[in-house]
């Protein structure tokens, strides 16, 4: 498989103080990378600098970050932004906050396709309701015509990744996909993500504390402390045999059932 996302030695940071120090990593096509750690970590902060999400307080401030050649932090937001859906993909943490309140899903949708690309009506709602019969909505129409607070955390969150796939992405960058949902929830939006991928061959950077998500999904792993690589390499491996000690800590803290 083909590289399609590189960071090298990269360093972000907020008002002139690192949050993120020498992290590099690569994304093969199709590939899902896992990247673990403790809340603070610099999860969240790695995927936004791909969008150009850091704010204006924020700044890559050494290292690439490549996608398809291109060096994301040196475009500017001219170059960038048509990137930023039909390339690169994001779901939220909370999907539903992501949304306004006052329109609804169908609109927020539509309008998001037709700022990248030319779309009609009859073709929108085609690809949308394709793609939540895959998503696993019974009655797409239903989901189209609510607005989002109508819609449970859990069926706001697939909204949420059906809006970052309605343009069929290389990459989808996921910022904790299942917190905030109930274990048998956290187990749809994962089916589905594996769907995604295996359906249209995207490559998924998952951001988690979720050790068990990444046992699940992750073909690699990245463990992050401080803004620091902890661990690179196979998510079997580091999961079976961690050589750090951070790593096994992390690893301890699961929860386990004791029969």
């Amino acid at each position: 498989m083909a590289e399609i996302l590189r960071y090298d030695h990269v360093e972000i940071s907020y008002d002139g103080r690192p949050a993120v120090r020498d992290v590099s990593f690569s994304v093969d096509e199709g590939e899902i990378l896992g990247i673990v750690g403790e809340s603070g970590s610099g999860k969240s902060t790695l995927i936004r600098a791909a969008m150009g999400l850091l704010g204006p307080a924020g700044l890559v401030t050494r290292g690439d970050i490549w996608y398809k050649g291109k060096n994301l932090p040196d475009l500017p937001a001219k170059e960038l932004r048509p990137l930023c859906g039909p390339e690169l993909g994001m779901v939220f943490q909370n999907a539903g906050s992501s949304f306004s309140p006052i329109r609804t899903v169908g609109a927020q949708l539509y309008e998001s396709l037709k700022a990248h690309k030319q779309a009609d009506r009859k073709s929108f709602q085609f690809q949308a309701l394709d793609l939540f019969e895959r998503l696993g909505f019974e009655d797409g129409q239903r989901i189209l015509n609510s607005y989002p607070f109508e819609l449970s955390g859990g069926m706001q969150q697939r909204v949420g990744i059906a809006a970052a796939m309605l343009l069929r992405p290389s990459v989808l960058l996921a910022d904790e996909p299942t917190s905030a949902l109930d274990v048998s929830v956290q187990k749809q939006v994962a089916e589905q993500m594996l769907m995604i991928r295996r359906e249209f061959g995207t490559a998924i950077v998952l951001v988690t504390h979720n050790i068990g998500l990444v046992r699940v999904m992750a073909d690699r792993m990245l463990v992050l402390k401080d803004g620091r690589m902890v661990e690179y390499g196979s998510a079997r491996q580091i999961l079976e045999d961690p050589r750090e000690d951070y790593t096994k800590k992390l690893m301890s803290a699961v929860p386990g059932l004791v029969r």
